[in-house]
């Protein structure tokens, strides 16, 4: 796939606007699918709202879109208040392109058609068209019928429609989940270069973290209707907010320790901590912060070998279970033993409740 590049003044979007969404709940006759959601999105950045199925992701995006009537609270594109307050404008008012899940092309209409179908009567003659084909890397398709695509060319069709208006905000719903995994990959890369060249504002709806942190400049993890966490890709990682979004995120050990101060006392050695602590504490220890050698503090279990690195799974003498990741073939064998330690900077951890 080679999207062409989107820096002409064709191609461009008319000028981006920030999202600024307030003490937003949306419920249906029951118990709040979103339930008091703050966030702001600056013009021209990406955020991606990360949480498991059931959270409230697609359902704050639709809100952002004009499908979904607020219970409370107030949603502003730039300046202009768009939902809340006893105001609700229509989604073909709001500037906003929008490519959903499924992507929802019409299969009675050409490519062209597709495209074209949310730009104004007078503007359908023109070359935008083209223009927007070409720029997503499909030029000389436009009189195909969508099934005579491939999946990547379907997923193209429809963001090429969503960009066709020239939109202030692009929202996306899961965009490639309906690819298989190469392909998933090439497309989300040609994507993510397009987006970078375009100045537009973009939230996209995700449960898959990679995903979400190679797309997004912040990233909204979500849980029963709430934001838990907002922050850049390297803060959600680094400086989770609690334990459950720790392994959300990514993979994570979670082990027992006593803490004094900034260090903590765990079966893997003395650790570090980026804030002060005392007493029992569960400390996040990522695989790749953790190196093993020869020993007898632990019997590995299990190794996986990735070709970039060897992920090896280890029971410590206390019986925890850890994993370690180590950029390197295969160092050791199955039941051999060998010691562990931490060999990050700090990290966080988290008061245990007696």
């Amino acid at each position: 796939m080679n999207l062409s590049n989107a820096n002409g003044p064709a191609n461009r979007t008319s000028g981006s606007v920030s999202i600024t969404v307030t003490e937003v709940s949306v419920s249906y006759d029951g118990p709040a699918v979103l339930d008091d959601v703050d966030v702001t999105v600056r013009a021209g950045s990406h955020l991606a709202l990360l949480g498991p199925s059931g959270c409230g992701k697609t359902t704050l995006l639709r809100a952002i879109a004009g499908l979904e009537p607020l219970t409370s609270g107030e949603i502003k594109l730039g300046d202009e208040v768009v939902s809340g307050n006893g105001h609700h404008r229509s989604p073909e008012r709001r500037r906003v392109g929008m490519v959903f899940q499924d992507w929802a092309l019409f299969p009675h209409m050409s490519v062209a058609g597709n495209v074209g179908y949310g730009l104004a009567r007078a503007e359908r003659g023109s070359t935008r068209v083209d223009e927007v084909l070409e720029m997503v890397g499909l030029a000389g398709l436009g009189s195909r019928a969508p099934h005579t695509l491939s999946g990547g060319q379907q997923q193209r069709v429809a963001l090429a429609r969503a960009l066709a208006p020239r939109p202030t905000v692009l929202l996306l719903d899961e965009p490639f989940s309906n690819l298989d995994s190469a392909l998933r990959v090439e497309v989300r890369t040609e994507v993510h270069r397009l987006l970078t060249e375009l100045d537009v504002t973009t939230v996209f709806v995700t449960h898959d973290q990679d995903e979400a942190f190679i797309l997004g400049d912040h990233v909204a993890v979500m849980s029963e209707g709430r934001i838990r966490q907002l922050g850049t890709p390297t803060e959600l990682y680094a400086r989770p907010v609690d334990p459950w979004v720790a392994q959300f995120v990514g993979e994570a050990n979670l082990i027992v320790g006593i803490a004094s101060g900034r260090v903590a006392t765990t079966a893997v050695g003395q650790v570090p901590l980026s804030t002060d602590h005392m007493g029992t504490v569960d400390v996040l220890l990522r695989p790749e912060d953790l190196s093993i050698e020869s020993g007898d503090g632990a019997s590995i279990e299990l190794i996986e070998y990735y070709g970039h690195d060897t992920t090896y799974e280890l029971a410590l003498r206390d019986g925890t279970s850890v994993r370690a990741r180590m950029a390197s073939a295969p160092r050791f064998t199955r039941n051999d033993t060998v010691d562990v330690h931490f060999a990050g900077e700090t990290t966080v951890a988290w008061r245990v409740d007696s």
